[in-house]
């Protein structure tokens, strides 16, 4: 299959042609589509020839078009650049005969409802999907149109035409940045969803649409396709997001990164935002003769991960927990694990004690059960122990759940 993308180097171009060359390359082995291959993509931007689009028209067997202008210096560019290169990119597919889907990144603003009343961009849009519907009701090719929401995600351009780009930006490099009125509410599409619609696309498979205002409306006969999902979140929560994420440094803090989540789209997006040099940050280690430990992550929900360092022929431990469990997992060194039921059996004695014996070499989890007390103990004379350790919950000074007693 040969896919001609428009607008190549752009935000949304640069991501989709890369998935399209993973397919394309072999990187991608997803078997849904396994069909499109071969595959050839036509990369075409505005330094290109108009040779080249002629030549990428005549063989294209799909057309993604994401060339546009967002914001131009004179208003009236927004026609020109919209709809005049769309009626250059459908007349050289009717000249060269080619029938094949034709798709159009369109704007919610063509609604030019509300706060969109009145936008030259959002008129310029209109145009742009009145000329695609001319054209498939004339050559009887098919037409795609997407009305995009705020789009967001890697590699989209800061200080442009997207105040989440803007504000990854400034966040994670300690720039200035303004919120006009932290209570305007987005909706927003990650380009993610929007390059696995595209991908679907290709295949045959498009939800449909219509338009109430500027509210999709899904609609098996509608008449624009839609990508998603969608989620909405006002100005002033997405500074909060983007803060929080950034103090996950000091705090060693996670978010909620349930699968499909505003939070784990949005925190994905900002980590692709840190400059280089930017992207190490230090952590605190406990030191003492002992060795050290030193937290690596926080979360809510889900507990907590440490490193622990012990020298040749140290003991750790000898502590038990009333509610928190802890897994240990060895990675370097060799150790003797010890867990001791709290407390004495039916006969008055100690319960006996669990032993195990691990190593890095041979990968062995260990689970540290409530109300049992447990040491690690370094079996080398000569080298450190290095062990993963999870713990159910954060580490709470003020509540440690931590009770000595000696295995």
């Amino acid at each position: 299959m040969k896919i001609l993308v428009t607008g190549a180097k752009g935000f949304v171009g640069r991501n989709l042609c890369e998935a399209l060359k993973n397919v394309r390359d072999g990187k991608d082995r997803r078997p849904r589509y396994q069909s499109l291959l071969p595959l050839t993509v036509f990369e075409y931007d505005r330094d290109g020839t108009r040779e080249e689009l002629s030549l990428y028209c005549s063989e294209a067997d799909f057309v993604f078009n994401l060339a546009g202008v967002n914001r131009p210096e004179d208003p009236a560019d927004f026609m020109r650049g919209n709809f005049g290169f769309a009626s250059e990119l459908l007349g050289l597919l009717e000249h060269h005969e080619n029938r094949c889907p034709v798709m159009l990144s369109s704007s919610v603003q063509a609604t030019l409802e509300g706060r969109y009343a009145g936008s030259a961009y959002g008129e310029s849009k209109l145009a742009g999907e009145q000329l695609f519907r001319e054209y498939s009701e004339r050559t009887g090719a098919p037409v795609l149109i997407y009305r995009f929401p705020n789009l967001y995600g890697k590699w989209c351009r800061p200080r442009y035409n997207s105040a989440v780009a803007t504000f990854c930006d400034a966040i994670a490099n300690g720039r200035e940045f303004h919120v006009d009125d932290p209570s305007t509410e987005l909706e927003l599409l990650w380009v993610g969803d929007l390059v696995d619609a595209m991908l679907e696309a290709l295949i045959g498979n498009v939800e449909r649409c219509r338009y109430e205002g500027a509210q999709a409306v899904p609609d098996p006969e509608g008449g624009f396709c839609h990508a998603g999902p969608t989620d909405r979140a006002t100005l002033g929560e997405i500074v909060a997001m983007l803060e929080g994420f950034a103090a996950s440094r000091r705090t060693l803090g996670v978010p909620g990164l349930e699968e499909g989540s505003f939070s784990k789209k949005l925190w994905s997006t900002f980590e692709s935002y840190y400059e280089g040099g930017s992207l190490a940050y230090p952590l605190h280690a406990n030191v003492d003769d002992r060795g050290s430990f030193t937290e690596f992550l926080r979360t809510p929900d889900r507990g907590q991960v440490s490193i622990n360092v012990s020298k040749p022929g140290v003991t750790k431990g000898n502590h038990w927990h009333q509610s928190k469990w802890e897994r240990f997992l060895v990675v370097s060194g060799e150790a003797l694990i010890r867990l001791r039921r709290v407390g004495m059996d039916a006969e008055g004695e100690p319960y006996p004690t669990d032993e195990y014996r691990v190593s890095g070499a041979d990968p062995l989890v260990v689970d540290m059960a409530p109300g049992m007390t447990h040491s690690i103990t370094n079996l080398s004379e000569t080298e450190d122990l290095v062990t993963l350790m999870w713990a159910s919950e954060p580490f709470d000074p003020e509540s440690p759940d931590t009770y000595y007693e000696e295995v």
